[in-house]
């Protein structure tokens, strides 16, 4: 009998949420990536735009500032989402989405705090 093997979905990532029309906004993504649900999001500081928020860097989207909702193909042009960018929320940790550059359980923790000072809780169960 074949394995079948579903992609994850927003259930996966968001156990929680107070109140969607508080929690969420439209923002746009940076062309360029292929952006899994529960991507951790900086915001670019010159454009407001967000892409995958890095370990380091100068340009704004080192703070984790959103995590992503849904699935979005964004490789050929910026694309218009729905992120959670503020709680009560809680998502669960095992399911987020760090750029390459979040690659060590320092900066994985970095990434959670700041997720957690904007209300959204990560956590291993929920």
């Amino acid at each position: 009998m074949p394995v079948l093997t579903q992609t994850p979905t927003m259930g996966d990532v968001l156990k929680y949420e107070l109140n969607p029309n508080f929690t969420r906004e439209t923002v746009t993504l940076l062309a360029g990536t292929n952006y899994p649900v529960g991507a951790v999001l900086g915001r670019i500081t010159a454009s407001g735009k967000m892409k995958l928020s890095t370990a380091t860097g100068t340009d704004g989207a080192q703070n984790a500032a959103a995590v992503l909702v849904y699935a979005t193909d964004a490789t050929a042009a910026d694309q218009s989402v729905v992120v959670i960018v503020r709680g009560p929320a809680i998502v669960s940790k095992a399911a987020l989405v760090f750029d390459a550059s979040v690659d060590d359980a320092a900066k994985t923790a970095a990434k959670h705090a700041q997720l957690t000072a904007l209300g959204i809780i990560p956590r291993d169960t929920a």
